[in-house]
């Protein structure tokens, strides 16, 4: 990274963190531009939770959990960090979006993110940037975080000893949450495939597939889902 571009995400970060502190809220669902994706209409490519953390002063700290692809490999992890490593990552644009959950919503997310054994709970390495919304094989990580919502948030799932990814999806779908729809042509799939490792198509159904439909999880999809949903109390707020 340039000196600039550190510089950019850096004031990006300070001013996102005036601007929740500003809100009122505890828990955000905050995201990134990190990636162009304007020719799927889509605006942002990465999301995780924003939370306040109690420090060792009488105040709080944010704190960001999301899952990370480790450099190009078909595995991720899950990462806690700070506003600024957040934004360091060369962004596509360099703006903040984020929607805040309805005091419930934030109470329940809140309990999650900060029991640690809970919070990966729902986590797989297997990665693709692009999986199924409905499948298990792979889990990319706007996936996780929205099945961990669906974990948080569930009433049946607050009681389950050990809670699988296809109930948190079957909350999901309950709740009518729709994934983004991106049209991607045989030849682009191979292509995608072929030289890269964080990239694969077979896990999603045959007939949507080869129909070019890829339905996966997105920023864009989440935040529409939560405001239609009731989830969250304000509109989309963007901070540039």
């Amino acid at each position: 990274m340039t000196v600039a571009t550190v510089e950019r995400s850096l004031n990006l970060a300070m001013r996102t963190l005036q601007a929740l502190d500003q809100s009122g809220a505890k828990v955000v669902i905050l995201a990134r531009a990190g990636q162009d994706l304007s020719k799927y209409g889509l605006r942002y490519s990465h999301f995780g939770f924003a939370y306040q953390q109690p420090d060792d002063r009488g105040g709080h700290v944010w704190r960001i959990l999301h899952k990370l692809n480790q450099c190009g490999t078909a595995e991720a992890d899950i990462y806690r960090q700070g506003l600024g490593e957040f934004f360091l990552d060369d962004l596509w644009q360099y703006e903040a979006a984020w929607v805040v959950p309805t005091p419930e919503a934030q109470s329940k997310l809140l309990a999650l993110l900060r029991d640690e054994s809970r919070a990966v709970r729902l986590h797989e390495k297997p990665y693709s940037m692009v999986s199924y919304v409905w499948g298990s094989k792979y889990q990319q990580s706007n996936q996780w975080a929205t099945e961990t919502m669906a974990l948080a948030l569930s009433e049946d799932l607050s009681t389950v000893s050990n809670p699988t990814r296809q109930q948190a999806q079957s909350w999901l779908l309950l709740k009518g949450f729709q994934p983004s729809v991106l049209n991607i042509g045989a030849l682009t799939r191979l292509g995608a495939r072929v030289t890269a490792a964080n990239v694969a198509f077979d896990d999603h159904p045959n007939e949507k597939r080869y129909a070019d439909r890829i339905e996966t999880t997105t920023v864009d999809s989440v935040f529409a889902w939560m405001l239609r949903a009731g989830l969250a109390t304000q509109p989309v707020v963007t901070l540039r």
